[in-house]
């Protein structure tokens, strides 16, 4: 009888309906209009970038190359998010498919941690351009660049797929999202039966996907900084840290929220401190790409002033 009503209930879920920010009711409109404006700018900023990089031919090189991949990702993912969101927040959401569902939670899971291995490539190439100069050329050839986007764009989608398949085999019981996207804890709260397998995936998947590029990205500037201290000059010195302050801000922002979002005991917060946290790396994180590369990279400020056909600063 039991598995024939779980059976019944789950034929009867065939779409999910998005919560968003119900507790913020009178602040909707605000919240609107923030995520709005920070949404163009994120748009803007990354558009910006990928062009730039792909006219000035100054910028063609192996570290430019792979911040243009994360900024092509970075669109796509808040492509994937945040127009939906918007809509929700001034009352013009639509209930979401079963199939909906997976394709925005697979696309999310994909390109979160093709960003995750992209920022990792690009302190392989930071520490590849100060640790090991001579040879930067011969190590960090196109053909190993098209490699390290290719392995981050296929671990995204290898991971996707084992995370959409586990949690989508769940019957559901439920239809109202306590979120504002098909994120993989909030979906999983709306299953009939104990996910307690599921979560243990999910916990070992972004220890894996988190820690093991995070803990790449800390060797690599360990590696960095002992061959910047040996430099003699304080000048030089400043030069090569110059290089890897843009690179260094971006990735501790980006794995600190990875962290505390997906690291985290599954009920150490609320409803309302897990949205917070989701609106941090899903509007706030791939602001700061463009931002923190256009104001504390000169080469990038340089190439924009060259496009705008005025004289460098």
């Amino acid at each position: 009888v039991a598995l024939c009503f779980l059976k019944q209930n789950y034929t009867l879920v065939s779409e999910f309906i998005f919560q968003g920010f119900s507790n913020f009711h009178e602040h909707q409109l605000t919240l609107f209009v923030v995520f709005l404006a920070l949404y163009i700018l994120t748009l803007a900023g990354n558009v910006i970038i990928v062009t730039i990089i792909s006219l000035d031919r100054h910028l063609h090189t192996p570290m430019y190359f792979f911040l243009s991949m994360l900024s092509a990702s970075e669109t796509v993912y808040t492509l994937v998010i945040i127009p939906r969101m918007l809509f929700n927040l001034i009352g013009l959401s639509q209930p979401i498919s079963l199939a909906g569902c997976a394709t925005q939670m697979f696309f999310f899971i994909t390109l979160a941690i093709n960003n995750c291995f992209l920022l990792t490539a690009m302190g392989y190439d930071r520490f590849v351009a100060i640790c090991n100069p001579l040879r930067y050329s011969v190590i960090m050839n196109k053909r190993v660049c098209l490699q390290l986007v290719w392995g981050a764009c296929s671990i995204g989608l290898i991971v996707a797929v084992i995370q959409v398949s586990a949690v989508f085999r769940l019957p559901f019981c439920t239809t109202k999202v306590a979120h504002f996207f098909c994120d993989i804890r909030p979906v999983m709260k709306l299953s009939c039966i104990d996910t307690t397998a599921n979560e243990i995936l999910t916990l070992i998947i972004s220890v894996l996907v988190i820690l093991i590029p995070m803990s790449l990205v800390f060797i690599s500037y360990i590696l960095i900084i002992s061959t910047i201290l040996k430099i003699a000059s304080a000048e030089g010195r400043k030069k090569a840290f110059a290089t890897c302050a843009s690179h260094i801000t971006v990735v501790v922002i980006h794995y600190g929220c990875a962290s505390i979002a997906y690291l985290k005991p599954k009920s150490e917060n609320t409803r309302d401190e897990d949205q917070l946290i989701s609106v941090t790396y899903t509007v706030i994180t791939p602001l700061l790409n463009p931002v923190v590369y256009t104001l504390r990279n000169k080469e990038v400020k340089d190439a924009l002033y060259r496009a705008m056909g005025k004289k460098l600063p």
